[in-house]
């Protein structure tokens, strides 16, 4: 007998899935702005669709029971269509960086439509001097910020006269049958639990005697960081409109300021980061001494053999911005030596095995948890600040090259009112 076995979400995509509500749309975004002229829709429609063979996920379909009584699954869209997915706007002229600021923020803010496969391009013309841009969109139950096999990366040249290739046809697989899912539903809820406490030792052992001790001994400043007092005016209710802006800064510079001080480039843009909460809060009236604004810092837990993986491989630390340090220098200091103890003491290893723990929950309970915390105010925790790196040498779309690239993270923590930071750098060294 022939049994069919369900790609089905991780533990951990599954809670991204089911955290997303009308005010918190759980996407992962960028802005790519490439030099003009601008290319015809029609094909940068069949440059995406000739890539979709390298990343199946892309037709795939989230499929759940009545109460998610079991994790999602993925299945082909039998009604796969590359128009609901390759879009098309022409930026307001004068199509500078206000007007683009603009259309972005609109299409950052809407929730990626469930019924379709999880992922949007869209292709933006009218960007002043001939140029254009893609903004892209894709959920982060299918990937995080920095999985592999996104989408936009594979449109990706590094030839400007590198030839597109030919759209190949597409057949969906035979879709399963009611009987063949339940079977398998069942199936999984009895054996995913097995499953996931089989695979508990091989996390532990990743993460070593010494990891788990030195974990167990910065369990005290951990304490003590959240302790310290935060700016706890950023928290409030989330609205379902967004903001997105963004900055540029030299990688020369960064890495002069990081040979002169110490630190990593991640450090300095975090000190960099902190000063733009101090101006804010200055703004605000609601700056005082010794006043931090606390954030979620991702970390990818990706192993060397994970690097294309379509899937969420990433755990976080908080780390304590201290925007009431008035001089920069101290403020990048204070960040290096956060920064250096959350390191050592390996404080996201603790948070890889509690999320690898997700799989033990029962997914109506994990569904119901994930959705309540994400609706509750807290004031715990006021932004989100990731770094993903950039390319490192010139990339081109159909001959176009890419000038500037922006990521916009829309994932939010609970009741997070102020906008989640990322930046975008060629290196993390």
């Amino acid at each position: 007998m022939l049994r069919t076995t369900m790609d089905r979400m991780s533990p951990l995509d599954a809670e991204f899935f089911f955290a997303e509500h009308d005010n918190v749309p759980l996407h992962i975004g960028s802005v790519a702005v490439f030099d003009g002229p601008a290319p015809d829709y029609q094909d940068v429609m069949r440059l995406f669709e000739a890539k979709l063979p390298k990343v199946p996920r892309y037709r795939q379909v989230a499929r759940t029971t009545p109460g998610q009584i079991f994790r999602p699954v993925w299945a082909g869209d039998e009604h796969f269509t590359i128009g609901h997915h390759v879009r098309h706007a022409t930026v307001p002229p004068p199509g500078g960086p206000d007007q683009l600021r603009a259309v972005a923020a609109r299409l950052f803010a809407l929730r990626l439509n469930r019924h379709r496969p999880l992922w949007e391009e869209w292709f933006l013309d009218g960007l002043e001097g001939g140029r254009w841009a893609i903004l892209s969109r894709i959920h982060h139950c299918m990937v995080d910020g920095v999985g592999g096999n996104d989408l936009m990366t594979l449109v990706f040249d590094t030839d400007p006269d590198e030839r597109p290739p030919a759209v190949a046809s597409w057949v969906p697989g035979p879709r399963p049958s009611p009987a063949a899912r339940a079977a398998d539903d069942v199936r999984d809820a009895i054996t995913g639990p097995l499953r996931q406490l089989a695979a508990a030792p091989g996390l532990l052992r990743r993460a070593t005697t010494q990891d788990v001790l030195d974990y167990g001994r910065g369990l005290g400043a951990s304490a003590r960081r959240l302790a310290e007092p935060s700016a706890c005016v950023l928290n409030g209710p989330i609205g379902p409109r967004r903001r997105w802006t963004w900055t540029t800064a030299s990688l020369a510079e960064l890495k002069q300021i990081r040979a002169a001080h110490g630190g990593t480039i991640n450090d300095v843009v975090l000190a960099a980061i902190t000063g733009a909460f101090r101006d804010l809060l200055a703004q605000r009236h609601e700056l005082t001494d010794g006043l931090v604004v606390r954030s979620l810092v991702p970390v990818s837990v990706r192993g060397p053999d994970e690097a294309g993986a379509v899937t969420n491989r990433v755990s976080a630390v908080l780390a304590n911005l201290p925007a009431g340090e008035p001089d920069p220098l101290r403020r990048l200091s204070l960040i290096r030596q956060e920064m250096d103890d959350i390191k050592r003491t390996h404080q996201a290893v603790g948070a890889e095995i509690l999320t690898g723990m997700l799989g033990l929950a029962a997914p109506m309970w994990l569904a119901l948890g994930t959705r309540a915390a994400f609706r509750i105010r807290q004031p715990l925790v006021q932004t989100v600040t990731t770094n993903v790196p950039g390319p490192r040498a010139p990339l081109y779309i159909l001959g176009r090259r890419l000038t500037r690239q922006a990521a916009a993270f829309t994932v939010l923590i609970v009741a997070v009112a102020t906008s989640t930071l990322a930046c975008s750098v060629p290196s993390l060294a």
